[in-house]
């Protein structure tokens, strides 16, 4: 049987051929092999896993797969990261700056008591003690010198790490700008396909057109399988 006899049958005739067969025995549907192995397919693929040696089937579109939704992640993480990262080193660069101005009180106090035991040290010259006391501080005062030098330094590579993370804002942006050229695409493509019919108003597609080079067309088998679907409806 035809397609264009089927198409018959189902506008006008079922009903009559319904009461010339009377009760039908119930018979099972036919199940087509590649139908019933596409079914397992689309069950495979709620634990769907990558697999390089795999073409087919591609990722199913959930969330996991969904590119936009994946490159929205990505952004929204990575600023996240990168402000949390931000606040760290400004922390850090808070703390240097505080124990620079801590020493430098400190070193105020050394040039004073360098000045005194200096004083003393030139009145009584016989008195180790002060000479002892007036190199002490300033070797103390030299130690931290170098303390500051090593937080002026570590202030320093703060910067520029700083200068660093405004990169990883741009690659941000680059891939914001991604987002929105495929969104734009994504609407343009859907506007192209439109139709002024809705898909559930449409025809079903016709397996078999009469030319065509396949021997896919709908058996009698198929037909009384049919019948008997639509008799238990």
């Amino acid at each position: 049987m035809t397609q264009e006899e089927l198409d018959a049958l189902m506008a006008g005739g079922l009903d009559d051929e319904l009461d010339s067969l009377g009760e039908i025995e119930e018979v099972e549907p036919v199940k087509d092999k590649a139908v019933e192995e596409q079914k397992e397919e689309v069950i495979d693929e709620k634990n769907y896993r990558a697999d390089s040696m795999k073409s087919w089937p591609p990722p199913p579109p959930t969330d996991d797969h969904k590119v936009v939704n994946q490159l929205d992640d990505v952004t929204r993480d990575s600023e996240v990261k990168a402000t949390e990262m931000m606040d760290k080193l400004e922390t850090m660069s808070n703390f240097f700056s505080d124990s620079e101005m801590q020493i430098n009180d400190l070193m105020q106090i050394l040039d004073k008591n360098i000045e005194i035991f200096t004083t003393l040290s030139e009145k009584f010259p016989n008195v180790a003690t002060f000479k002892e006391q007036v190199e002490q501080n300033n070797a103390l005062k030299d130690g931290l010198d170098n303390v500051i030098s090593n937080l002026q330094m570590g202030q320093d590579e703060v910067m520029m790490a700083m200068d660093a993370m405004q990169y990883q804002d741009i690659h941000r942006q680059k891939i914001e700008r991604v987002i929105n050229v495929m969104r734009a695409l994504s609407k343009y493509m859907n506007s192209l396909f439109e139709g002024r019919i809705d898909d559930e108003k449409r025809v079903s597609s016709a397996v078999h057109i009469e030319g065509d080079n396949t021997a896919d067309v709908v058996s009698n088998e198929d037909i009384e399988a049919l019948i008997a679907s639509l008799g238990k409806q």
